[in-house]
């Protein structure tokens, strides 16, 4: 394996996508570190990627708070050049709009939208000095439309793909890779599996290619990286085969 002299931020580095994300680029070489809410539950990730040789340092994020976030990927940067930011955090819930309370909808916009923007913020303005870099954003169905039950939701993250394409606008000149990955299907995850069963019942776990694994979203991230700067994708569309849309 590679070392290099760069280093990647997992803002929501949880235990598939995120998860899967920060072990991919940290097979490649780069020292990966993985910031979450509850920093405790980043031990088994951690672990994995040092046994397989990899360079990883975890902690506890709100990534609400910015104090926490420019401490994050300060030290990231510190290490070595923080050369790609990945803001990964989810806040998928699903309410009739008329039990839709204030506090959801502001929690929801706070983990999804706007703790993007302080993500993308501060690692732009790491990079910009050395006018290279790469942001990526981690997006959904609700990114595109809002559904019965996603008024939080896809508000939340209507609003981070619109922070994402401003800043795609302002910093793609300027050398900065800025890009928007919808993953339009359920990724397989316990929680999604949970949520399909209690919807549909048992049959609707029978088709493995119906939900995306996190690998492959953590693969796709990867060609964003490796794209050259003649050719840069701004928004992604992922989906298993046998998905309709």
């Amino acid at each position: 394996m590679k070392k290099r002299n760069a280093t990647v931020a997992v803002v929501g580095a949880g235990d598939f996508i995120g998860g899967e994300i920060a072990k991919k680029f940290a097979s490649e070489g780069f020292t990966v570190f993985v910031g979450r809410r509850q920093g405790e539950k980043l031990a088994p990730l951690i672990k994995e990627i040092e046994a397989a040789d990899g360079k990883v340092f975890g902690r506890a994020l709100d990534a609400r708070k910015e104090d926490e976030m420019v401490s994050f990927l300060g030290d990231a940067d510190k290490h070595a050049p923080l050369e790609v930011c990945v803001f990964n955090i989810g806040a998928n819930v699903n309410f009739p709009i008329v039990e839709t309370t204030e506090r959801v909808f502001r929690k929801v916009w706070e983990m999804a939208c706007y703790s993007g923007f302080l993500a993308g913020r501060e690692a732009a303005r790491l990079m910009l000095p050395r006018g290279k870099g790469n942001i990526f954003f981690t997006g959904a169905t609700a990114s595109m439309r809002g559904g019965p039950g996603f008024a939080a939701f896809a508000s939340a993250k209507f609003g981070l793909r619109a922070v994402a394409q401003a800043m795609a606008r302002e910093l793609g000149p300027k050398n900065i890779h800025v890009a928007h990955l919808i993953i339009d299907s359920g990724v397989d995850t316990a929680w999604v599996r949970a949520r399909r069963e209690q919807l549909w019942g048992k049959e609707a776990l029978d088709n493995p290619d119906l939900l995306m694994p996190p690998a492959s979203v953590a693969a796709s991230y990867w060609q964003l990286y490796q794209q050259p700067r003649s050719a840069w994708t701004f928004e992604l569309e992922i989906r298993p085969f046998g998905e309709k849309w």
